[in-house]
């Protein structure tokens, strides 16, 4: 791919963005998008590129930008942001950070605030696409970020042109655009914009990075060759993506209590990193959570599970593994919910909410108490009085972490058995969950990585236009 870089930079004009643009789709009719807008160069360059796309096909474009209130003038540079897109036309929302401290590594507890809000905008305001303005070097640093905490092929892989989340896509056009033409494009346009202090914290590791480009240019590492290297690292990980999807495909059911049955044959026949790749996603799927367990550990549990004599014989009583029971069932090996994980959570009435990372619940409108994880307890409960569902399909293990709703110390409704508790009083009678839905946060196949090689190719025909 011919290098865009580096000898005179000229500004992306909107013939070469809208193929960037249009690399990413497919879009909606008249799509309603958003763009992340910090008011750094970046973010505002890619603000003005996307408003004559947008409107050139009919649609409507919100910038949003995150007030994190981390420090002094925060606030006044938001404002500032929403006055200069304003003039140019743009519609501009300031979202807040609530007042809660942020815990641990501060970028990345703050970038996940960042996200969530921007996220929660765009669902309740119907926004399917919202863009995000890293640029080439990103990448790179992305890249080297990764190799220095000694990520394979799914870290190397970088950022993606395109991310699907469970209600709108993350766009990222701008991943082959050197930052130095992105700020020709302002220049361009006569549009100022913020300087973020943060950006010469040399606190932080990707600052360090930054600052030691130059160095790393003379060495060969130059920002092109390295987001060249997390292209390549992509298509390898769609690879690995398409093969492990096959092999659950082949070797897992997935039950809507949120359980699964994995057929120990297919994962002895297949290659060990997409055995590994397989069994780690089971495992996040199954306990809702946000990433997979660490490789050492899934690589012990594979160990066990392939040199079976028998259809989970070597299991025994079964093993534990980020948040999840292993165990044998009828020839197969189960997997579930580990009980004491899941989560216990107070519900104010009438709400909908999401349980445990794995449950999607919506209560009945007078409904009153927690939901909570089922337990021991509560299942000797509502077999007391319901002793049919002994014969529930759902297996023993899997009982207790259900999500049940309680009010005060009684088990009022458990939707995956049908139960509700009738007799006692009035407020458990109303007390009831109308809707569950099996909702983890990582589903066990999805949308593949994408390898961002179209997206290259768009930037090098759209600049030759």
């Amino acid at each position: 791919m011919p290098d865009i870089a580096e000898e005179a930079p000229a500004p992306l004009d909107g013939r070469a963005f809208a193929s960037l643009a249009a690399a990413l789709g497919p879009y909606e009719c008249r799509p309603h998008v958003a763009v992340a807008c910090s008011g750094g160069a970046d973010s505002m360059a890619l603000a003005l590129l996307l408003k004559d796309w947008v409107r050139s096909g009919g649609g409507r474009l919100t910038a949003l930008t995150v007030d994190h209130r981390l420090r002094a003038g925060s606030t006044t540079e938001a404002r500032q942001v929403g006055d200069w897109l304003r003039r140019r036309k743009i519609e501009h929302v300031i979202l807040t950070r609530p007042d809660a401290p942020l815990d641990g590594n501060l970028q990345a507890e703050a970038r996940r605030v960042r996200y969530a809000l921007m996220t929660d905008w765009c669902v309740a305001q119907g926004v399917l696409h919202l863009f995000l303005a890293h640029h080439r070097e990103d990448q790179a640093e992305t890249l080297l970020l990764r190799l220095a905490r000694g990520s394979g092929v799914d870290g190397l892989a970088a950022m993606a042109p395109v991310t699907e989340m469970p209600a709108l896509r993350l766009l990222r056009p701008l991943l082959d655009v050197p930052r130095a033409r992105l700020a020709a494009t302002l220049a361009a346009a006569g549009q100022r914009h913020v300087e973020d202090p943060s950006n010469a914290n040399t606190a932080f590791r990707r600052v360090r990075l930054r600052q030691a480009a130059a160095l790393l240019d003379r060495e060969g590492l130059t920002a092109a060759r390295l987001a060249g290297t997390a292209r390549r690292m992509a298509q390898a990980r769609s690879a690995l993506d398409a093969a492990t999807a096959r092999l659950l495909a082949e070797a897992v059911v997935l039950y809507p209590e949120g359980y699964a049955t994995l057929a120990i044959g297919p994962f002895r026949a297949a290659p060990a990193d997409i055995a590994l790749r397989a069994l780690a996603r089971l495992v996040t799927t199954v306990a809702g959570g946000d990433y997979p367990p660490r490789l050492e550990r899934v690589e012990r549990l594979l160990a066990e599970v392939v040199s079976a004599s028998d259809e989970g014989g070597s299991q025994g009583g079964g093993r534990t593994l980020g948040g999840c029971r292993i165990l044998p069932w009828k020839g197969l090996l189960l997997v579930c919910r580990e009980p004491r994980a899941a989560a216990e959570v107070a519900i104010p009435a009438g709400e909908a909410l999401f349980w445990d990372g794995r449950f999607r619940l919506r209560l009945g409108g007078s409904a009153r108490g927690e939901v909570r994880r089922l337990g021991r307890g509560g299942w000797a409960d509502i077999v007391a009085r319901c002793p049919e569902l002994r014969t529930t399909r759902v297996p023993a293990p899997v009982r207790p972490s259900l999500p049940s709703l309680w009010y005060l110390d009684e088990v009022v409704s458990v939707p995956h058995f049908n139960y509700v508790r009738r007799g006692a009083n009035a407020k458990t009678e109303q007390s009831i969950v109308r809707d569950v839905i099996f909702a983890p946060k990582r589903p066990l196949t999805g949308a593949g990585f994408v390898s961002g090689q179209s997206v290259s190719e768009s930037l090098t025909l759209g600049a030759a236009l």
